[in-house]
């Protein structure tokens, strides 16, 4: 298997702690190797991965029969590695967030949406569920009956948050309603005067059941519904679902698919990169870069809109390929947009690094280390600024990318102003990928027919989204529909990382902090 020499560290470590674990080959869960778990043995594999210095990057589960089955990924250079463990439903899995403090959120999750028991979670409060159910009852479960409420849902008003005491000590409770239009989250700070002492998150406000909502689909449906896990991100989480599908029944596509979507992904990561960098010169008053920066980004939007029917670029990503081909005329005039959009944004971004008190604010400011951000697994451009340079498309490529050349920009400054240099970075290196791809753009169809699935098929989709790696589980039941998926958001990773970098700064530089990392409040609360 591709890059599986990059699990000899992992296999070195088990063979030193008197571990034999043998890769399941008959496993369908390409690009990742697999391995199964004894539940005795769950937590020392995690720790031989950890010995071996892969990066653990998702935890889910599912029904199993009449009990669960329980997933853990790691990555290492590219090599992708999955423990899967059988377990009965009163048993306890052994947690891994004393290990991978990341883990702690999904573990949490999946225990309270399919009831997963572990043992010494340092952390057992409700995450996902809130009030809305009694604690037996598990959303995920087949067995499970909604109705809608008699009465609303209680408030979640005594969630435990950690407290800190002493004089001068005060707490500052800030959502989950905001003032602006940005989704449901709530964030505790203590702080003595204007210094950050803690900030604690408490999300799920926006909890959409997209994981129940999967369950019934059919392959298109999938897609459909993936597209709208976070807004901003509807082509690569449509991507990663349709790649786990498509590997699932082995489906090849015709080349000409391939190259449209990345395309249609680079776009949504310029747009995005855009929008950032302009919110976060908004959070620290600067008007010009806001000003600017947006006015090139809705420019960009509509361009979208013209050539592909929609601002976002939806439901375009669909089993078998792409829904919308692209013309020669199209091609040129994109390659003429962005042409020109390089140039704005070289100029955009020279003033603004001429700005001194733009440097003032952002330089030194919510500052992530290396070493937490490789502790969390954090991904994508809050990875990126802060030493941990990991990129699906070069590491673990799949097409049309394992056939181009991805630059990484990487620093290690990890603060405000090297994620939003990491962005500026993207822009330019996404422009000239879109160059590249329609200048070898191959010819032919631009999709194939979705032909059905065997029951009990599965895949894996690994994408390289705007805000970093995507990874989605897929499985098939009997009657060829969807009967489990989970949409593995990079926010998962870099929410926790906010907490982190928000230590020790003022009050005021929260905005711009939180903007910087902006993590997906609707990809992260399923």
């Amino acid at each position: 298997m591709k890059n599986n020499h990059a699990l000899t560290p992992f296999l070195d470590a088990c063979h030193e702690a008197g571990l034999a674990p043998e890769p399941v080959s008959s496993s369908t869960l390409i690009p990742a190797t697999v391995f199964e778990a004894k539940l005795a043995q769950w937590k020392a594999l995690a720790l031989a991965a950890k010995t071996a210095g892969m990066r653990w990057c998702g935890f889910w589960a599912q029904e199993s029969g009449t009990g669960l089955e329980a997933f853990s990924c790691f990555e290492q250079k590219g090599a992708y590695l999955i423990l899967r463990c059988q377990l009965r439903i009163e048993e306890t899995l052994t947690s891994l967030a004393t290990l991978y403090p990341a883990a702690d959120r999904p573990e949490r999750h999946a225990h309270d949406l399919l009831g997963v028991r572990f043992e010494a979670q340092p952390d057992t409060r409700r995450w996902t569920r809130h009030q809305a159910w009694g604690e037996a009852h598990h959303p995920l479960r087949t067995n499970f009956q909604w109705s809608p409420p008699a009465t609303p849902t209680p408030p979640d008003n005594h969630y435990p948050f950690v407290q800190a005491q002493g004089t001068g000590v005060v707490e500052i409770p800030v959502g989950p309603i905001h003032a602006g239009i940005i989704e449901s989250g709530h964030f505790r700070f203590q702080a003595v005067g204007e210094t950050i002492l803690n900030l604690e998150e408490r999300l799920g406000y926006t909890h959409k059941g997209i994981e129940r909502l999967a369950m019934g689909r059919d392959a298109e449906g999938l897609a459909r519904l993936l597209g709208r896990v976070s807004g901003d991100s509807t082509v690569s989480h449509a991507w990663a679902g349709c790649q786990a599908m498509e590997r699932a029944v082995g489906l090849e596509l015709p080349e000409r698919a391939y190259w449209l979507r990345a395309i249609l992904a680079e776009r949504e990561r310029v747009a995005n990169h855009l929008g950032d960098i302009g919110a976060i010169c908004n959070d620290v008053g600067l008007g010009f870069g806001y000003y600017q920066l947006t006015r090139l980004k809705e420019k960009w939007l509509r361009e979208n809109k013209s050539l592909f029917g929609h601002r976002l670029l939806m439901d375009l990503v669909i089993p078998g390929g792409v829904s919308v081909d692209v013309t020669q005329a199209a091609a040129r005039d994109m390659l003429a947009s962005a042409a020109r959009l390089a140039t704005e944004v070289a100029g955009i971004i020279t003033i603004l690094e001429d700005s001194e008190s733009l440097e003032d604010r952002l330089m030194a400011t919510g500052r992530l280390t290396p070493e937490a951000a490789a502790a969390l697994g954090a991904v994508g451009y809050v990875g990126r600024a802060s030493g941990q340079a990991f990129d699906v498309r070069r590491d673990a490529p799949y097409a049309p990318y394992d056939r181009l050349e991805v630059q990484v920009p990487g620093y290690r400054a990890g603060d405000v102003a090297a994620r939003a240099r990491i962005r500026a970075d993207e822009i330019q290196i996404s422009l000239q990928l879109i160059r590249r791809l329609f200048e070898s753009l191959p010819p032919g169809p631009h999709r194939i027919a979705w032909s059905g699935a065997q029951g009990g098929c599965e895949g894996m989709g690994f994408i390289e989204g705007w805000r970093g790696e995507i990874l989605t589980y897929v499985r098939f039941g009997e009657d060829g529909r969807i009967a489990r998926c989970f949409p593995r958001d990079p926010s998962w990773l870099t929410w926790p990382a906010l907490e982190l970098m928000i230590q020790d700064n003022i009050v005021p530089d929260f905005p711009v902090c939180n903007k910087s990392v902006n993590g997906s409040y609707s990809g992260h609360d399923l």
